[in-house]
């Protein structure tokens, strides 16, 4: 075991404790799969990472550093907090980036990242699945929200990585009060998100300091857990949103309302069709840990 570098981030917050924390340990080099999958969960955090130096194809690629990226159980291919948590980091630490961008290599290849102020953001990758869900999908999703099929105004698959169903109901208000049937959406990851203000053809009108509430659900250890902000999801929410008319080119999305959380995601589709998620982040906890 050594003495490795390790940072708590707060992301998509600038106050810290609002957010979703994330562990980064700055230096995975030398650690095994099993290591670091033992060491997430006990964290006991959503997720957790490890930056690596990138590999030979990778850095040919322009990749500035490498991300494995883990959640209790499992290692994901891509997540979105865990991608600005871990360049925060990699930036607070002294990282340089070799060309604009900041370069990220993952589970699902390169992921370009910029700065914008005191936020990072990232270029959403491509979805590995879009369109409309089945009805059978959304009866089952209706009823293990406790909504009529008829409040979810609009659906799709929303999979970049992590499996997410995406519904959208009449108002965010209407997400806020949602309690979910744990038994009913066992097994699934459901991405809900609702208006603010009056809906117009490109999304809402008159909403404030933002224009839609999220939440997301997912398999937990007690049958279902809800992120308090997930960048994962927002990306590929935008990306059907937006591409169905249903939200503007630039928007701000609230998470984690629900549970005491000041989540804030900020949304722009760049003129090249880029969709840009980003966040502030904070860091909370400064140190080392043993691995």
């Amino acid at each position: 075991m050594q003495q490795r570098p390790f940072k708590q981030v707060d992301v998509f917050t600038t106050t810290p404790y609002r957010g979703n924390p994330l562990a980064v340990v700055l230096d995975g080099s030398g650690l095994s799969t099993e290591q670091m999958q033992h060491f997430t969960n006990w964290t006991n955090l959503s997720e957790c990472t490890f930056l690596l130096p990138p590999t030979p194809e990778g850095a040919a690629a322009g990749a500035d550093y490498r991300v494995r990226i883990f959640c209790p159980g499992r290692e994901l291919p891509f997540a979105g907090h865990p991608t600005l948590g871990s360049c925060h980091a990699w930036l607070e630490a002294g990282g340089v980036p070799r060309g604009e961008h900041v370069v990220q290599e993952c589970g699902v290849g390169l992921v370009k990242l910029r700065r914008d102020g005191n936020r990072l953001a990232f270029a959403a990758p491509p979805l590995i699945k879009s369109g409309p869900l089945d009805e059978a999908d959304v009866t089952l999703i209706a009823r293990g929200l406790g909504v009529a099929r008829e409040d979810i105004t609009a659906h799709a698959w929303c999979d970049n990585g992590p499996n997410w169903r995406g519904v959208m109901l009449r108002s965010a208000e209407q997400v806020l009060a949602l309690k979910p049937d744990t038994t009913v959406l066992a097994g699934l990851d459901i991405g809900v998100v609702g208006p603010r203000g009056k809906v117009g053809v490109v999304g809402p009108q008159d909403a404030g300091d933002t224009q839609f509430e999220v939440r997301a659900f997912f398999p937990g250890n007690n049958g279902l857990a809800e992120d308090p902000v997930t960048g994962s999801l927002n990306a590929a929410l935008a990306q059907w949103l937006i591409g169905a008319g249903l939200a503007p080119d630039r928007y701000v999305a609230a998470q984690g309302t629900a549970l005491a959380r000041e989540g804030r995601v900020h949304i722009e589709r760049a003129a090249d069709g880029t969709v840009w998620v980003g966040g502030a982040s904070v860091t909370c906890i400064a140190g080392t840990v043993q691995l």
